[in-house]
Formats: C-alpha cells, sequence, structure tokens
C-alpha cells in the first residue's frame, strides 16, 4: 500500500491480502456468506435471512442503510429470503447431508492455517 495510491485500490488491495472477496475474481465468494444447502439439520429461516442481509449490504454497499434507502432495503432483505428458501427448498442432492459440527472444524481449522 502506498500514499499515492487512491482510497479504493488501497481497500482492493487490503481485501486480497486477507482474503475476504474481491471483486477481481467471479469465483471469489464473500465468506460471510455461508454455504446453507444440504445441512442436517436443514438451514433456519435466522440463518437463510442473515446471508440475505449479507448479500443485501454487499450490493448496496451500505452496512445499514439511511432513512431515505431503509424501507427499500429491507424490501430487497425480505425479496431475497424468499427467494432464498424458495432455491433451498427445491434443490435436490443424492450426496449425503453436511454434517454442521464437521464443517464448523474444518472452517476453524482453514481460520488457524490462514491467520497464523
Amino acid at each position: 500500500m502506498t500514499k499515492g495510491e487512491p482510497r479504493a485500490e488501497r481497500r482492493i488491495r487490503r481485501m486480497q491480502v486477507i482474503g475476504h472477496c474481491t471483486l477481481l475474481s467471479e469465483k471469489a465468494m464473500c465468506r460471510s456468506i455461508k454455504l446453507l444447502f444440504n445441512f442436517e439439520p436443514p438451514a433456519t429461516d435466522e440463518e437463510i435471512r442473515a446471508s440475505a442481509l449479507q448479500f443485501v449490504r454487499k450490493l448496496s454497499g451500505f452496512n445499514t442503510p439511511s432513512k431515505a434507502n431503509e424501507k427499500a432495503f429491507n424490501r430487497a432483505v425480505n425479496e431475497v429470503t424468499n427467494t432464498a428458501r424458495k432455491l433451498l427448498d427445491s434443490l435436490v442432492t443424492t450426496a449425503q447431508p453436511r454434517d454442521r459440527e464437521v464443517e464448523a472444524e474444518r472452517a476453524r481449522a482453514r481460520a488457524m492455517e490462514r491467520y497464523l
């Protein structure tokens, strides 16, 4: 990072360094949006709403919207939540459901590897 570099470019470079999702790769996915399909027990409504909220935040660039944008922001979160629920309910697979505890342990191991 250099002082003469525009703020947006510094932010993108910082995101690359710490491993957050970036706009530079189509395969990148923000880690705060969790995989919800094929788990035992299935994803809860709260988990789906939390992912929808993260998605709308990412798209809009708002962590919390202004009063002027609050209604549109909340409507988008509700619509994404409903659409995500429909998607998860309609997907099929022959794979065994993932165990939440096993996946959580794998995520902790990856985090330890990444940050140590």
